[in-house]
């Protein structure tokens, strides 16, 4: 389990530094975008660049998590919510994060 969770945070950094328009670090400290138990960035606030982002960082995630989930013999499911997990319980004060309910709640 420590080998995945590894993995899952060494995909979720690299994922974090792609270059676009508006960054996914930005994106969070403004409120546009937040983290969601399911494991993909979810938008708080719409706008066509927050859109964009979770578009493409979503895109990247579950190219992620398909290969961790076939290098481990589990589910997309099993690996995209144990990233939502971590995600949210490391997301820093001031950002937005879905809890399981389907509230954007500021942390």
């Amino acid at each position: 389990m420590k080998r995945i969770a590894g993995m899952i945070v060494v995909a979720m950094l690299a994922l974090s530094s792609a270059v676009l328009a508006l960054d996914l670090d930005s994106a969070k400290a403004q409120g546009l975008v937040g983290e969601q138990p399911n494991g993909y960035l979810g938008v708080v606030k719409a706008t066509p660049e927050a859109v964009e982002l979770a578009q493409d960082i979503n895109t990247r995630r579950r190219q992620a998590y398909e290969r961790i989930a076939r290098e481990n013999g589990i589910t997309i499911e099993q690996v995209a919510n144990m990233a939502g997990q971590r995600a949210i319980s490391r997301a820093e004060p001031g950002t937005w994060v879905r809890t399981p309910e389907g509230q954007w709640v500021e942390r």
